[in-house]
């Protein structure tokens, strides 16, 4: 809310006052009273809330498609300069077959420097090899078909890179459910072979490029506590990344890859418990989840936010509020099922979120359709992990013939793995055995007993079952059982 405030109060009068007057054009009134309110009136969620009659849920998704549409307009606004440059370079044969030598290498250098200020290189080759054409029996010929061929070679540079970013991202996921180190070796590779890519230009897109990979390698697959790796901070990296932002801010790219880096911001601040500074970057990540989850996945792993969503609100003990954000924030989301590890986390999440919201029926019935829907045999000990999750729903709603079938069937999966590879699971479902069994007497404190066990054990793959708050309130459920 607060980046919402902030944006809405440095749009210059005529921006405001242009998108104001679109939103009551379009009928959005509630839209545009909140526009209003906030740049005009220091009013506080509630109030505002109250004034426009609507409840919680409602005034999420109203301050979500405003801030939509504030983003549309000037993405407009700034597509506009860019967008005719581009019309230009497309119409470079009717300069060549039209105009005089003089004026169409006038014209042609112009486009150049125009290209240059933002950084086109796909276009660059089109204007170099323009000018090689003109100058083919002048000695500026050189010069032209040189630099040809370094921006060929650079714009191979920048798309190995982006193909790069998008490989290292998918195959993090396979790690993330796994924890193998074959995988993660894998991502060391794809980290050097970014890093020699980077090392061939001095251009500040590989940098970029190279600098989402990079945050993010050290944050979740070399992770050092005490921040001591060797070359530059990842501050250092966030500051220089800004300022390459605010040079090139008629950028496209760099407009939309700066959810990124807020995102790495907060998950930077999160590794390390800085928790404060976490905070500045939460609402704007979160405001964005939805379009994260769908449209970032080749330049981050998106679904790291929701498991650091759960996190925070274990911390802060607001967990129960997340099942209802949920129903306004993912209401039209779509996502890619055959992305399995995104769509493993994005499930999970919300049948936690069902699971903190006493939904249990809701949360099984989500479980189920997943191990239904995807086939998680590349991924044994998520498969594990997700029917353990089912099988405390099972407890919670007291099904005790189907938790019966369900923990048999993960009981003989931990012996075919070997129980020391499963702590973890073999106690949670002891818990959920002594919840279940017939035996009154002290389940509580067989319960209670097992915990500090459980909260022990580590495991190097995403697991669901440690974001189970094991806390006296569940304690005295299970025991109800």
């Amino acid at each position: 809310m607060a980046k919402l405030k902030n944006i809405i109060k440095q749009l210059s009068e005529k921006d405001f006052k242009a998108i104001y007057d679109n939103l009551i054009e379009s009928n959005a009134e509630k839209s545009a009273y909140l526009l209003k309110a906030l740049r005009e009136r220091q009013l506080s969620d509630n109030k505002i809330m109250s004034e426009l009659d609507v409840n919680a849920n409602a005034y999420y998704t109203l301050r979500s498609r405003l801030n939509l549409k504030i983003e549309e307009y000037l993405m407009e606004q700034l597509e506009s300069p860019r967008t005719d440059v581009l019309r230009k370079v497309a119409n470079i044969n009717e300069v060549l077959f039209t105009k005089k030598k003089a004026i169409a290498v006038a014209t042609l250098k112009k486009l150049e420097k125009e290209l240059v200020d933002y950084d086109l290189a796909n276009e660059l080759t089109v204007i170099y090899k323009s000018l090689k054409k003109l100058n083919i029996n002048s000695p500026d010929y050189f010069q032209y078909s040189q630099a040809y061929n370094r921006h060929v070679a650079y714009m191979l540079a920048v798309d190995k890179a982006e193909d790069l970013l998008a490989d290292y991202f998918k195959k993090y996921g396979d790690y993330l459910l796994n924890g193998d180190d074959t995988e993660k070796l894998g991502l060391n590779l794809l980290m050097q072979e970014m890093q020699n890519v980077a090392k061939l230009y001095e251009s500040h897109r590989l940098y970029v490029y190279q600098s989402c990979m990079y945050i993010f390698h050290r944050l979740f697959v070399e992770a050092d506590d005490n921040n001591s790796h060797p070359g530059e901070s990842v501050e250092d990296i966030f500051e220089r990344v800004q300022k390459v932002f605010e040079t090139y801010h008629l950028d496209s790219i760099y407009y939309h890859l700066n959810l990124v880096f807020e995102f790495l911001k907060l998950e930077y601040y999160n590794h390390y418990k800085v928790y404060r500074q976490a905070e500045k970057y939460y609402e704007e990540v979160n405001d964005a989840a939805a379009n994260l989850m769908v449209n970032y996945a080749t330049f981050c792993f998106p679904s790291q936010f929701l498991i650091s969503k759960i996190e925070r609100h274990l911390r802060l003990g607001n967990e129960s509020e997340l099942n209802q954000e949920n129903e306004s924030m993912f209401m039209d989301l779509e996502l890619d099922p055959m992305d399995i590890p995104k769509h493993i986390v994005y499930i999970t999440y919300r049948a936690l979120s069902c699971h903190y919201a006493d939904k249990h029926d809701e949360a099984a019935k989500l479980i189920n359709n997943l191990l239904n829907e995807v086939s998680l045999k590349k991924y044994p000990y998520m498969q594990l992990e997700i029917k353990s999750l089912l099988a405390m729903q099972y407890t919670l709603l007291r099904d005790y013939e189907l938790f019966n079938q369900l923990s048999n069937s993960i009981q003989r999966q931990i012996r075919l793995f070997g129980k020391d590879s499963c702590e973890n699971i073999q106690l949670f479902i002891k818990i959920l055995k002594i919840a279940t069994s017939e035996a009154k007497k002290e389940k509580a404190k067989k319960i209670t007993a097992i915990i500090p066990r459980l909260n022990a054990s580590t495991v190097k793959y995403f697991s669901p079952t440690k974001l189970i708050k094991m806390d006296d309130k569940l304690v005295g459920k299970l025991t109800e059982v």
